[in-house]
């Protein structure tokens, strides 16, 4: 018998918001991945996050919903 907490957490994990933090989660990730090869060192994940941010979430978002 499932408990509170993994109702819960079943819940959380089945959301479209978590989802769509999951999916822009990879995409930043990446982006880390990808600028970090091109200086040779790692660049960090607020850096990545922040370069994401500026440089590609409007548009990742803008094509993402029309996919949805």
């Amino acid at each position: 018998m499932p408990t509170e907490q993994q109702s819960g957490n079943d819940l959380v994990k089945n959301s479209s918001l978590y989802r769509e933090y999951l999916a822009e989660r990879d995409e930043i990730l990446k982006h880390k991945w990808i600028e970090s090869e091109k200086i040779g060192h790692d660049i960090g994940f607020e850096q990545a996050l922040t370069d994401w941010i500026v440089k590609h979430r409007a548009q990742w978002r803008k094509a993402r919903q029309s996919n949805l």
